[in-house]
């Protein structure tokens, strides 16, 4: 069970698709996020789902 572990624990996940919109708060806040603008859009819909990958893991050789 360990050597499982650390063998899934040692993959890198694939890179996250760049926002489409920054992270931004409604109404001012005292936090590190910018102020939404009035009349700007709170997020973008994206057209497609999220793109999800399976990726099988592989035995090690012995």
């Amino acid at each position: 069970m360990p050597r499982v572990h650390a063998e899934i624990t040692g993959k890198i996940n694939p890179r996250r698709r760049h926002r489409t919109c920054p992270r931004a708060v409604k109404r001012a806040r005292h936090n590190q996020y910018r102020i939404k603008k009035p009349g700007e859009p709170a997020s973008v819909r994206h057209a497609d789902p999220p793109t999800v990958r399976l990726y099988p893991i592989q035995p090690r050789a012995a």
